[in-house]
């Protein structure tokens, strides 16, 4: 029998066809919708490359630009918010790939989830810049989209949620220049500024009128400008006075690197070696071990304790050992110990752990990354004070130090405090085994350069593998032991003045809450806007 005729006009039912072909269109349709948020989560890896290991640190100004374009092309805001969501995703798995080593399958949950704070600055982005530019927009864009990138940073620098790691502004830390802004307004201001200028960027690519084009241009060539100014008008920060003043002017601190040595045992024994060669040479002021240095208890193992004061006499300088060990209550915990001839001065207990690597959060649900990664097998025990240790140099005038261990030389907040109580230097201890031939190291040890700058402290690294590195009161590196060396290196620090404060030290994160009332006020102005909308025009006069 003949089959009949599809009917397709509009009169008829749908025929058998019509399932189909919508069944053939749907993988097209899905295809088209996914392939740009693959671009976006491809784009998010651009801006790693300004970063240390490659560094390529003038490309941080231009590479959030491919990511906003496709943002701007979104059909729509929500469509814009996943494609800012996939890019914060491909930004957080490639500048953070290195941690797969600790905690494994957890990296991309980790992705998707600090991933969704970048879903605001696609919703900004596309508000901002679709067409039509307007010369406001143009003005505009540039602070909004900064202030919305900047909240997500601030949020995801909280400690509970992991920390500042791989904060935009850290791609310029070879340029004491542009650090200059951090001595105004930390990290945050260099970060703001490199999103600023990278939508400025996009708007003149993007912008049919001429006259936002030249706004954005000069917008973005102002704020290229800002920290070469700033660097040139400001002084440095006051010297120490070479006599009569309190305290030293100078410091040589020797910071001691074993290299990769895996038994707890052949390391502290490489240490003392490295520490035994400086006897006869200059003498130092300060010898710096890294974390971990030690294993042993301090306060109940006399020969450990007993070689460290024996190094101490015969280097005639303090010794800050790095102690990871099981204490009297039964918990492991990581602290920072001032030993002198006489014995323990003083010690700091680690504030800030790693998630993961030294402590797991909600153990009872996520401690099975333990069994597939390196996670942490036990939590750390945390201190609870953050204090100087009140070392002195070898005439025994006093230095006191902010001592900081690993991870703590991530948060702005905690450089700050010791710097605003008195801290002639700022010393990190570090250890980065777990993550050698990798881009953690050179990552971790930008960081000290920051911090350096937005204190207006000279600022030492001491790694057990490196990198070790000391920077002046600008974040300018004097010297640095790679992942490839060991021994001791030796540095000597010109000392600021004990009183000398940079205005972040005086303000302290001014910038970032800033940036948390732009965009809590910009999103308020566009949910209010929405809802003008959907009431639609109001009656007209007369009716």
């Amino acid at each position: 029998m003949p089959r009949p005729p599809l009917l397709t006009g509009p009169a008829g039912p749908p025929g058998p066809a019509a399932p189909a072909a919508a069944v053939a269109a749907r993988p097209g349709r899905t295809l088209a919708r996914y392939r740009p948020r693959l671009a976006a989560l491809a784009a998010g890896a651009l801006p790693v490359f300004a970063f240390p290991a490659p560094g390529v640190a003038a490309l941080a100004w231009v590479a959030l630009v491919p990511g906003l374009l496709l943002m701007r092309a979104a059909p729509g805001a929500r469509e814009a918010a996943v494609r800012g969501w996939w890019f914060g995703a491909g930004f957080i798995l490639t500048g953070m790939s290195w941690l797969t080593r600790s905690i494994g399958p957890g990296l991309p949950l980790l992705a998707v989830v600090f991933g969704a704070l970048q879903a605001g600055v696609g919703v900004a982005v596309w508000r901002l810049l679709r067409p039509p530019l307007t010369v406001r927009r143009a003005l505009l864009a540039p602070v909004l989209v900064a202030a919305v990138w900047l909240t997500t940073e601030y949020a995801r620098s909280w400690h509970a949620l992991g920390g500042p790691w791989a904060l935009l502004g850290a791609t310029q830390w070879q340029h004491p220049a542009v650090l200059a802004l951090a001595s105004a307004g930390g990290i945050w201001l260099v970060s703001a500024a490199v999103v600023a200028v990278n939508t400025a960027v996009a708007v003149a690519l993007t912008a049919v009128d001429p006259r936002p084009r030249a706004v954005a241009a000069l917008f973005a060539a102002a704020v290229l400008a800002a920290g070469p100014l700033l660097f040139a008008l400001r002084p440095a920060p006051p010297a120490a006075a070479a006599a009569g003043g309190s305290g030293p002017a100078e410091v040589r601190i020797a910071l001691v690197q074993p290299g990769i040595v895996d038994e707890p045992a052949a390391r502290f024994e490489a240490s003392a070696r490295a520490t035994a060669a400086l006897v006869g040479r200059p003498p130092v002021d300060l010898v710096v071990w890294g974390e971990s240095s030690t294993t042993a208890d301090l306060d109940r193992d006399p020969a450990t304790l007993a070689r460290l004061r024996a190094l101490s006499a015969a280097t005639g300088a303090e010794l800050l050992a790095g102690e990871d060990a099981r204490k009297s209550d039964g918990r492991i915990s990581k602290d920072a110990v001032l030993v002198s001839p006489d014995g323990v001065v003083d010690r700091y207990r680690k504030i800030r752990l790693v998630p993961f690597g030294e402590y797991i959060p909600l153990r009872p649900v996520l401690g099975w990354v333990a069994g597939v990664s390196r996670a942490a097998g036990e939590n750390r025990a945390p201190g609870t004070d953050q204090h100087l240790l009140p070392a002195v140099d070898r005439s025994g005038r006093a230095l006191p130090i902010g001592t900081l261990i690993c991870f703590e030389s991530a948060f702005p907040d905690m450089a700050r405090t010791a710097a605003r109580a008195g801290a002639r230097v700022l010393v990190y201890q570090s250890s980065t085994s777990t993550f050698q031939r990798s881009w953690a190291p050179e990552q971790h040890v930008s960081l000290a350069a920051i911090r350096a700058a937005e204190t207006g402290r000279p600022v030492v690294q001491a790694s057990l593998t490196g990198v070790s590195a000391a920077f002046d009161a600008q974040g300018r590196e004097l010297a640095r032991l790679g992942t490839d060396g060991t021994g001791a290196l030796v540095v000597r620090l010109p000392l600021t003045a004990p009183d000398a404060a940079t205005w972040y030290d005086r303000v302290g994160d001014v910038v970032p809450l800033t940036a948390v009332l732009l965009t809590a006020g910009a999103a308020a102005v566009a949910v209010a806007g929405r809802r003008r909308e959907r009431r639609g025009p109001g009656p007209e006069a007369g009716e």
